[in-house]
């Protein structure tokens, strides 16, 4: 008989306590957040009206997002040639969503199935035109358009991205949660990314700093449980969630610098 891999057993005790898990997980990343988000506050967002960032400090930036992009984009490939249901990593997937299938309580189950829709296309829609509304209102032109942008990328780049692998979603039977496309990236979990954290990066530069720390603990909890629901759901596999948040993240960085780097410029020219 053969022994199974470290990481199929892994995937199977992780699954046995999932919901243990991602409370644990759910903690670390609101707590983490909101513990940067207060570093870069003094440092950085809570002076950024006022003071123009220097060129190196600009060069830094951009550098340091384009070796983010480039980790994600290596992690992404990585992911992408090794989920075939062959491979140890397509095993421990199959482990996984197992697992949590057969040790999930229902309630938990009904639960992740509503919490599942704050990553939703149809959800998703009318926050970004009533957010874009409210800044173009607010006269935040670049930010409106930048916005616009980010969340209608990457409605384009994952289903893409889904067509290429055309990997099977895994088998359910609890019927609360149906889906047709191909599941690798999870789009949920790329849209919440951008959404979430796009919806942090405005904050952070138009409200008010007493709101900085409790929203990125609140755009942290919200990517987690979204991302968590889709394997508690049981329409992702973990590889299929872990590349949708590299992919998302990839794309955030992008957005993000984009807009900065256009600011720094802009203040530049009007000098």
């Amino acid at each position: 008989m053969l022994t199974e891999a470290p990481l199929v057993l892994a995937a199977q005790q992780l699954g046995a306590h999932a919901l243990a898990w991602f409370v644990s997980l759910l903690a670390v990343s609101v707590l983490g957040a909101g513990a940067v988000c207060h570093v870069l506050q003094k440092r950085h967002f809570k002076t950024q009206d006022t003071d123009e960032p220097s060129e190196p400090r600009i060069a830094v930036g951009l550098a340091s997002g384009f070796v983010l992009i480039l980790l994600a984009s290596s992690l992404f490939a990585w992911i992408a040639s090794n989920i075939s249901d062959g491979r140890v990593l397509g095993q421990a997937d199959h482990a996984l969503t197992d697992t949590i299938a057969t040790h999930l309580p229902w309630a938990a189950l009904v639960a992740f199935s509503w919490v599942t829709h704050l990553g939703d296309a149809q959800f998703l829609a009318p926050v970004c035109l009533v957010v874009a509304a409210v800044l173009w209102w607010r006269r935040h032109r670049a930010l409106a358009l930048g916005w616009v942008l980010a969340l209608g990328g990457i409605v384009v780049l994952n289903p893409a991205l889904k067509h290429i692998f055309a990997r099977a979603r895994p088998l359910h039977d609890h019927g609360l949660a149906m889906e047709t496309s191909y599941s690798f990236p999870s789009g949920h979990s790329a849209g919440a990314i951008v959404s979430y954290g796009m919806l942090l990066y405005l904050v952070l530069r138009t409200l008010p700093a007493r709101w900085h720390v409790p929203c990125a603990m609140a755009a942290a909890g919200a990517i987690v449980t979204i991302a968590c629901s889709r394997i508690f759901l049981q329409v992702h596999f973990a590889s299929d969630v872990a590349a949708g948040l590299l992919t998302g993240l990839a794309w955030l960085l992008v957005c993000v610098s984009s807009l900065e780097y256009a600011r720094h410029r802009s203040r530049r020219t009007a000098r």
